[in-house]
């Protein structure tokens, strides 16, 4: 049999691929809502029902939270763990939606026939796609192309709360040669992805306190120290007008430059930046001077405010010199950055600047997490891309992402296994809003280029 085979059967087989997803999508599995609780246990239910029916023994686990789903079967060849998940965002607000999100459509858009629905690219949409090549092979095989375990979560969208004490109890079971992840887009429309390397993130908050209560302004204005003006000049402290950079000593220790052939790649994968920067309101990128809007998006650490506020916020004025001000704010990390380490530097920055008369309290609570950076030269991410080129007709790129995928992180920190992340969405599907569309030329070509990813590492 021939792999050939396997994608004729795809092609036939596309109505009866595409029913069964919509079958899938009718399912409101809304894990952060309670109200929804059985529903997600009904499209955990359907998805082992569904892998039984061609010949992959899964189970429905329980956990403290949502169930997981896993199935093992046998074969030759590389030991592969396919993960998704099957819960999916809320739907508010309900008056944007053009049609009913629960009740998936096909529509025709300008770029072709598009599936419309909640959960239809994020991600049951993308974990079909394996799914029904893998069903395509058994078909045509009698056999599955490699050992696969199947492993599908339920809290993905409501912050994966039993996910690792779930991987740290079955450690053993869930552990393979490496993890594949559809849980990503495409770089630009047609052109086919390997995300190479995730953003990692830290948190951080911290309030500066100047007087021990709110000053009426004509009493202590002048003689008085305003903390949010400490808060102001602090702030824009972090930042290197000139260069973009951030100013923070020691800050991009860890950091790594991306190889000539990445940046090859990039340059040729069909981004439009002022399309990318104009739909959001710039008119040109912001940061470091010397680096492309790709390397700042993928492949450069990030220091954020998210908020920052203090004193009177209601209508009106209020003539007050507050006693505090706020101030959260996350960095994106890359390489290997060590997010505790980085946090310590952060915070002598901001205590070697504080004027006197002002202190300054830190959110003890708050998380980090590093980057994943991928080992393309594992023969297997090669070979995954040369299967995407032959599917897509393009060149497929090693990506990066300017966001990050904790479940990515657990399987390196926890399974001590590297993750290949292949996804076919695209940057309209519109994922977390209403009116979320996947592409029917995503779903049929998405289950194409995973029989040739499979084929491709099996050989």
């Amino acid at each position: 049999m021939t792999l050939e085979a396997t994608l004729a059967r795809i092609d036939d087989e596309l109505p009866a691929s595409l029913d069964r997803l919509m079958t899938f999508l009718r399912i409101p599995s809304i894990s952060t809502d309670p109200a929804y609780k059985a529903d997600v246990d009904r499209a955990a239910d359907w998805l082992v029902e569904d892998l039984n029916s061609f010949g992959i023994p899964a189970q429905k686990r329980a956990t403290s939270g949502h169930p997981m789903v896993v199935g093992h079967v046998d074969g030759d060849g590389p030991h592969v763990l396919f993960y998704g998940h099957y819960d999916v965002q809320p739907v508010d607000p309900l008056d944007l939606w053009d049609t009913p999100p629960f009740e998936p459509q096909l529509q025709d858009t300008d770029h072709g026939q598009v599936i419309r629905a909640r959960g239809a690219s994020d991600d049951k949409g993308q974990l079909m796609t394996f799914i029904e090549a893998c069903r395509a092979w058994k078909a045509v095989h009698g056999s599955f192309p490699c050992r696969i375990t199947f492993f599908f979560e339920g809290e993905e969208e409501s912050g994966s709360p039993s996910l690792v004490p779930f991987l740290k109890e079955f450690k053993q079971e869930l552990q393979a040669d490496i993890a594949l992840v559809c849980d990503t887009s495409m770089v630009s429309r047609g052109v086919p992805s390997i995300a190479s390397q995730l953003r990692g993130m830290l948190k951080e908050e911290f309030t500066l306190t100047g007087p021990r209560i709110d000053l009426h302004s004509g009493h202590y204005g002048g003689p008085g120290l305003n903390p949010l003006r400490e808060m102001s000049r602090i702030v824009a402290s972090f930042y290197d007008d000139e260069t973009g950079k951030i100013a923070v000593e020691g800050f991009y220790e860890g950091v790594q430059d991306v190889s000539a052939e990445q940046l090859r790649q990039w340059e040729n994968c069909g981004f439009d930046e002022a399309e990318y920067l104009n739909s959001v309101g710039y008119t040109k990128a912001h940061g470091e001077k010397d680096r492309t809007t790709l390397e700042q998006q993928w492949t450069r650490p990030t220091l954020e405010v998210n908020g920052m506020w203090g004193g009177y916020t209601g209508a009106g004025t209020k003539t007050v010199l507050p006693s505090k001000a706020h101030c959260k704010i996350t960095c994106r990390l890359v390489g290997n950055m060590d997010p505790d380490a980085l946090r310590l530097k952060i915070r002598k920055h901001v205590e070697d600047r504080l004027s006197q008369d002002i202190t300054v309290e830190w959110n003890q609570d708050l998380e980090g997490s590093r980057a994943s950076v991928m080992n393309l030269e594992r023969p297997g991410f090669e070979a995954a891309r040369g299967a995407l080129s032959d599917e897509w007709g393009r060149e497929a790129v090693f990506t990066g992402m300017g966001g990050s995928i904790p479940v990515v992180g657990f399987f390196k920190s926890i399974l001590e296994m590297d993750s290949m992340l292949v996804g076919f969405a695209n940057d309209d599907d519109q994922i977390h809003s209403p009116n979320e569309k996947y592409d029917v030329k995503s779903f049929h070509k998405g289950m194409r280029s995973w029989a040739r990813i499979l084929q491709a590492l099996k050989s």
